[in-house]
């Protein structure tokens, strides 16, 4: 096999010239995942997409409890063209910001080195400075994309949810038509559909770990969105790290409610009170970048600097700006690497429901490492102080 290209790419290339030379015979069973694996030294999942790819080009053909097989010489070609080669995805993204561009472009890749068509919805309505929408409004969106949809005969879903419980109906008729869906960077607890995320839960954990090293022994959290499993897994990330290191779980550091959610003047009481209190707070731990610059504002207005008063840490890259000039420490999500295995997840499961099988049968959450960037890996730091008054 040749140095060159993506392993699943040179495989294909592979396979495809021994196809061409008649090494298979289109009765036979052709080599399968694990006979791959092995022969090329690859994952399974390079394995699969390889496998995936020839039979979306028309190659070879699944017969339903047989196995894969050569398509027969008439009806496939030495080279895929884009017409046997093209499917449809729609694509539902909750919010917008660099995190969310960064999944949605890991998404179109990976749909363009398929020949898949893409379609695009944007479920949030009235996203305010501080990241919140209109809650009812946005679910109802993003029901209306998944209804349309179906109503649209896509081959695929890739669906970044808003927070809340989902519609169950059309969650249920997506299932009963068998239609592949899957969901990016969060999940939905005790339903059985393919999800790929960051891993949350050690973001949390390994953030407070860095916090507890510097020396902050008391770090309260500020959240945005509450009802999201990504939020439940950074917060039980972080309380497992305190209880590890032998810190007290003070409900009034850990408590899950919105920060970025409330009015400026609230949002600025609650943060007062924090620093009021006997032993205040010398970490403030941050959902995600929309919550870092709020804080950064709120307390630059009544006169905290940071990071010399109190340091900011961040979870996510959620929000319009890059976190590390203004957190000591901050999670680096892998959001392209999100969308585009978000891609591969799906064209599985569209194979496997060309040959008949049940997409949502052997349904798997896709867990990606999360990297922990320091202050001093930037070259630019800033400090927040209050502005003078006239």
């Amino acid at each position: 096999m040749g140095t060159s290209g993506p392993k699943y790419q040179r495989i294909k290339d592979e396979l495809r010239a021994e196809v061409a030379r008649d090494e298979y015979e289109t009765s036979a069973p052709f080599i399968t995942q694990n006979q791959l694996r092995e022969r090329f030294g690859v994952s399974s999942t390079t394995a699969v997409r390889a496998l995936n790819d020839l039979v979306a080009e028309g190659l070879l053909v699944r017969r339903r409890g047989l196995g894969t097989f050569v398509a027969d010489p008439s009806d496939r070609t030495a080279e895929p063209s884009p017409g046997n080669r093209s499917g449809v995805v729609a694509c539902i993204i909750s919010g917008q910001g660099p995190y969310q561009s960064e999944v949605l472009r890991g998404v179109e890749s990976g749909c363009s080195d398929r020949g898949l068509r893409l379609f695009f919805s944007d479920s949030v309505i009235h996203m305010t400075e501080t990241g919140h929408a209109d809650h009812a409004a946005s679910v109802a969106r993003q029901d209306q994309a998944l209804r349309q949809a179906v109503e649209d005969r896509v081959d695929g879903i890739i669906l970044y949810p808003v927070q809340g419980a989902p519609d169950l109906d059309v969650l249920d008729e997506i299932r009963r038509l068998h239609l592949p869906m899957v969901l990016v960077d969060r999940y939905f607890p005790g339903l059985a559909i393919d999800a790929v995320t960051a891993d949350n839960y050690s973001a949390g954990y390994r953030l407070t770990e860095h916090l507890l090293a510097d020396g902050h022994e008391r770090i309260a959290t500020l959240w945005g969105e509450t009802q999201c499993t990504s939020v439940h897994d950074r917060m039980t990330g972080h309380k497992q790290a305190l209880r590890a290191h032998g810190q007290p779980l003070l409900p009034q550091l850990t408590a899950l409610r919105s920060y970025t959610g409330l009015s400026e003047s609230d949002r600025r009481q609650l943060l007062s009170e924090l620093l009021a209190a006997p032993e205040p707070p010398t970490a403030l731990l941050c959902a995600h970048g929309f919550a870092v610059a709020t804080a950064a504002s709120d307390l630059a207005s009544l006169g905290i600097a940071v990071p010399d008063e109190i340091v900011l840490a961040g979870m996510d890259d959620v929000g319009p700006y890059d976190l590390l000039p203004l957190t000591s420490f901050a999670a680096r999500l892998p959001a392209r690497e999100i969308g585009s295995r978000a891609v591969e997840q799906l064209v599985t499961r569209i194979a496997e429901r060309t040959a008949g099988e049940d997409p949502y049968r052997s349904a798997e959450q896709i867990v990606l490492p999360v990297r922990i960037r320091t202050r001093e890996s930037v070259p630019v730091r800033l400090r927040t102080v209050a502005a003078r008054r006239p």
